[in-house]
């Protein structure tokens, strides 16, 4: 058996567990661990009671609010069953480093100007794709989906987009591409966080932090109380 690197949680716990999580978080691009270090499972439940999970990339865990940042279209499966149940878990899992959080919550759309200034930061081509592609939705073929992609290109690039949909002019004939408005992020508003360490045979370092949030002020804003820690067993 491969002996894994001494580490645990430390003792006494953190007070904030997202403060810990963030640095992991950091670490792993630090280290590249993987191609998408902010991957992250989200799990969602419809409203007939059925769960479904994805993955989806976190652009930020932000402190000290402690919120998960991730953004998406809003039409799409996971968009539906936000809208109708507006709870959320997701978990990072890091192999390399022998880590994993879990964190459960609430979910509010982003604010109008950070998902426009999100959206204005992504690749033309990635732009296109959220106009073009009606997420989880059935499609005749590939190519079928591929010609959408074209319209919408030719209609905001014009004659600057070749056969392969990359553009034929330099940097400064870019096409301004506005946000659909049935894509942005969201916020999810932690109020459980779990954090694991691999032990060696199956003895994890695991503990559970919680919290309550409570709607203050304008929408998609929370008071919360302190984080109450707990050590769970492996």
């Amino acid at each position: 058996m491969t002996r894994l690197p001494p580490q645990t949680l430390p003792d006494p716990l953190p007070q904030d567990p997202l403060q810990t999580a963030a640095h992991w978080l950091q670490q792993a691009y630090d280290e590249s661990v993987a191609p998408n270090p902010n991957a992250m499972t989200l799990a969602t439940v419809g409203p007939d009671g059925q769960p479904s999970a994805r993955i989806v990339l976190c652009k930020d865990i932000v402190l000290p609010e402690g919120y998960v940042l991730f953004f998406s279209n809003y039409q799409s499966r996971k968009g539906a069953e936000l809208a109708a149940r507006p709870r959320a878990a997701t978990i990072f899992h890091w192999d390399v480093l022998h880590r994993q959080v879990r964190i459960e919550g609430l979910i509010v759309p982003s604010p109008v100007a950070e998902s426009d200034e999100y959206f204005e930061s992504r690749a033309w081509q990635s732009r296109i794709g959220a106009w073009a592609s009606h997420q989880s939705q059935p499609v005749a073929s590939r190519s079928a989906l591929l010609e959408s992609v074209k319209a919408v290109a030719r209609q905001y690039a014009g004659d600057s987009v070749g056969d392969d949909h990359q553009l034929l002019d330099d940097l400064a004939a870019r096409p301004k591409i506005p946000r659909p408005p049935h894509w942005g992020g969201y916020r999810l508003w932690a109020d459980t966080v779990e954090l694991w360490v691999e032990g060696e045979y199956r003895i994890h370092d695991r503990a559970r932090w919680t919290r309550r949030l409570t709607a203050v002020g304008s929408p998609g804003h929370f008071h919360a109380t302190p984080w109450h820690a707990t050590r769970l067993q492996p």
